[in-house]
């Protein structure tokens, strides 16, 4: 009875569906790009659509207008649907229908965006739609490689193993983010009161010196009026400063919004001493682990390599990713192009050879991404333990800094009291 009231509950709250035009990029039987305009019921149906005309769907999205146009992309919270994925698959392990199970899911959710995700999801299974093309429609809580997974798992009937699958690389996925979110919090809090403690001791503490000094008609030392005269600077032209910085914080971000602007910022942070080598290390653990799940999942490999190379994170790999797509399908093979791109290490591309020549990729794949997440924790601990004391380090020599100025010009004085 009351699973009845909660599906009436539920139907009532799906709004009614019209035409949206939606923008795609899909890869057709060649293995080519190509982008166009799709109209459709919802996401998933276009998504359904583009598989009739023989396209790999790779994203689909609702075209919106200059005025509808979001400075932030809203999110599902990982956890959320981490939680989704393992109810999920206790209910359909369980022989609940799929529909019962979401309308009872969704019911128990607590995140408004999630929930609003699940009942648009709902409504796509009514008219018609696979569960992986209704999970499509919703890039903000489902990535690439969760589709595409969700793709081969309805094809070979074990959904529910696969979503526990897909649970657990993301409770993996979400340790290491938390992992290097923590591990950096010290150092930036240390960083922070860096700069807070100079803006204080230039703009409240040491105008007033200057006053006294100015007061005594003293001779200070070069490195006092190099301080007085950046304290003056700083007090004079504060919000020319501030400017300075809103602009260069601008900038950044136009920059990392623009598809040449992103692909410099990721050759730069690549070239990085230490960050660079954590960040190549984290997206190959990432990639590794994306591929190893997909290829377990029944997806072909060319759709894997697409969907890798969508969830790099990172411009360079992306290309490089892409490159390497084309190269196989063209015959060339997997570990060849590999090695040619440079941008992965001798253990990586003998793995893939292994792999490639065993027909164990997906085990090689498994095996390289345990490697190196175990890799990317190491990595973690040792640049917290370089920044740390780099910090407290620069903070050392600027607070040094004030104080010699300070002591220097103090015992200036004296001895040119003393002298007189």
């Amino acid at each position: 009875m009351s699973l009845i009231k909660t599906r009436e509950k539920t139907r009532s709250k799906v709004p009614d569906k019209t035409l949206i035009k939606f923008h795609y990029d899909a890869l057709d039987d060649s293995g080519q790009r190509v982008s166009g305009i799709e109209m459709a019921t919802s996401a998933g149906a276009a998504h359904l659509a583009l598989r009739e005309r023989h396209l790999q769907p790779l994203e689909v999205s609702a075209k919106t207008s200059i005025l509808k146009f979001e400075i932030t992309k809203k999110r599902a919270p990982r956890k959320e649907v981490m939680n989704f994925s393992r109810q999920l698959a206790v209910f359909m392990a369980a022989g609940i229908p799929i529909m019962e199970a979401l309308e009872v899911i969704v019911e128990e959710t607590s995140g408004t965006l999630m929930k609003n995700v699940i009942l648009n999801m709902i409504d796509s299974l009514r008219n018609g739609d696979t569960f992986a093309a209704a999970a499509s429609a919703h890039p903000e809580a489902f990535p690439n490689y969760y589709v595409g997974i969700l793709e081969s798992a309805e094809l070979t009937g074990n959904l529910d193993i696969v979503l526990n699958q897909l649970a657990d690389y993301m409770d993996r996925d979400g340790k290491a983010r938390a992992k290097i979110t923590s591990a950096l919090i010290y150092p930036s809090v240390v960083a922070g009161m860096s700069v807070v403690t100079v803006l204080v001791l230039a703009v409240f503490v040491l105008p007033r010196f200057v006053v006294f000094f100015h007061s005594l008609h003293a001779k200070l030392p070069l490195v006092t009026r190099m301080l007085l005269n950046f304290s003056g600077y700083v007090t004079r032209w504060w919000y020319l400063i501030i400017l300075v910085a809103l602009v260069l914080v601008g900038g950044f971000i136009a920059m990392r919004r623009s598809v040449k602007g992103r692909a410099r910022l990721d050759a730069v942070l690549l070239k990085l001493p230490v960050i660079g080598d954590l960040t190549q290390v984290a997206i190959l653990e990432r990639v590794c682990r994306i591929l190893s799940s997909l290829l377990k999942a029944g997806v072909d490999l060319p759709r894997s390599m697409a969907v890798a190379a969508e969830s790099a994170n990172n411009a360079v790999y992306r290309r490089a990713l892409e490159g390497i797509r084309e190269d196989m399908m063209e015959g060339q093979g997997l570990a060849g192009p590999i090695a040619r791109t440079g941008l992965f290490p001798g253990a990586a591309k003998q793995m893939f050879r292994v792999g490639e020549e065993t027909g164990t990729l997906d085990q090689q794949l498994e095996v390289a991404a345990s490697y190196y997440g175990r890799e990317l924790e190491t990595k973690v601990d040792h640049a917290t333990s370089l920044f740390e004391p780099a910090i407290i380090i620069v903070m050392g020599v600027v607070v040094g800094f004030v104080a010699v100025a300070l002591i220097s010009a103090m015992y200036g004085i004296y001895s040119q009291v003393h002298t007189g």
